[in-house]
């Protein structure tokens, strides 16, 4: 059972949907408030603090699911906070869409509730590891890319790539790339284990910690996104067909 301090808000404007999910997510404990349309949930958004925003795409009320996902990246820049998108929209395109407007789950709908309460779970399970992370040791088992200390926290460098842990930002060759919360942490998994392969299992354990309930094309949706947002420094981020995704300079591969 989680902690009832723990507060969700459920944006759905079809009422059947939206009062079953409450009805849920009470049972499991959570603290849930709901709305309807876009421009409430905004008003909810900014006026109060939630764990995880439950986000239909679709709404009325001038705002969109993905609209409010991208204000809250780009206005609240808070990790501590989960966006799940629940949709009928399950295009690749629209999953791409989503994830990089900001959303750290995407659900389909129809969904299987026992599915969606699982992902709620992750989300929190993963927003406590990364508050735990912060706090304590960023150490984690496996080989280590080179770190160092600065004035602004510790940074991980493999070639012309550049992970501020501390300040979560990224550069390639002095460059700002824009990452999302969750591409950020998959770029964090993989370059902390600099040149090791770490399957779709272990990535999923790391970034949002053990017994999630998430399948494998979530991971592979949301490093196609993070290719896209890397660049001319996609390369770094390499497939092992079968197995799962490395980090490391093209230049030093097949040495």
């Amino acid at each position: 059972m989680i902690a009832p301090a723990v507060r969700v808000l459920v944006v759905e404007d079809e009422q059947d949907i939206q009062d079953l999910l409450v009805l849920h997510l009470k049972r499991e404990g959570f603290d849930v408030t709901a709305c309807s349309d876009g421009a409430s949930a905004w008003r909810k958004l900014s006026d109060e603090s939630f764990s995880v925003v439950l986000l239909d795409w679709m709404l009325p009320g001038g705002l969109s699911g993905i609209e409010i996902a991208r204000q809250i990246r780009e206005r609240k820049r808070s990790d501590s906070m989960s966006v799940l998108m629940l949709t009928a929209r399950v295009a690749d395109a629209d999953i791409v869409a989503g994830l990089e407007a900001g959303a750290d789950d995407y659900v389909a709908k129809p969904f299987e509730m026992p599915v969606l309460l699982a992902r709620v779970r992750a989300l929190i399970r993963r927003s406590r590891w990364v508050q735990e992370s912060s706090e304590g040791s960023t150490q984690q088992a496996g080989a280590k890319a080179p770190a160092m200390s600065q004035p602004g926290g510790e940074v991980i460098r493999i070639g012309e790539l550049e992970l501020g842990v501390d300040s979560h930002e990224v550069k390639f060759r002095g460059r700002l790339l824009d990452l999302t919360p969750y591409e950020f942490k998959l770029l964090h998994a993989l370059m902390r284990n600099a040149g090791k392969v770490l399957t779709r299992d272990r990535l999923i354990d790391q970034i949002q910690g053990s017994g999630v309930s998430v399948v494998d094309r979530a991971i592979d949706t949301h490093v196609f996104g993070l290719r896209k947002k890397l660049g001319s420094a996609a390369d770094y981020v390499e497939t092992v067909r079968g197995v799962g995704y490395r980090v490391s300079p093209p230049s030093e591969r097949g040495r």
